[in-house]
């Protein structure tokens, strides 16, 4: 049992390397943290530049939501001017090939 005795330097000399091993893990995992910290700063720079042209594309979809009530308008006015174009068209043959090369040659 007096082998396995620590004399007071050598219980020292034995918290000091502990010591610094654990300095080392602490510095290795603090640098590991300022890389990750740079890397996410990074990304959130991107990240906002991208979210400004989302901003711009889609700053428009109100106004587009407006254009479904307009378009049905559209609609409605688009079945009243083809029933004019058919009451102005009642009475006539309708158009063939032979009569359109022959309409083209007059």
């Amino acid at each position: 049992m007096i082998g396995l005795a620590l004399t007071n330097h050598g219980a020292w000399g034995i918290a000091l390397v502990i010591g610094v091993v654990a300095a080392l893990a602490v510095a290795a995992l603090l640098l590991v943290l300022i890389r990750t910290t740079t890397r996410i700063r990074n990304s959130t720079g991107r990240l906002l530049e991208v979210a400004g042209q989302v901003a711009g594309n889609t700053a428009n979809i109100p106004q587009l939501q407006a254009t479904a009530p307009v378009l049905g308008k559209i609609v409605e006015e688009a079945v009243v001017q083809d029933a004019y174009m058919n009451a102005l068209t009642d009475g006539y043959p309708p158009a063939t090939a032979a009569t359109a090369a022959k309409d083209g040659e007059a």
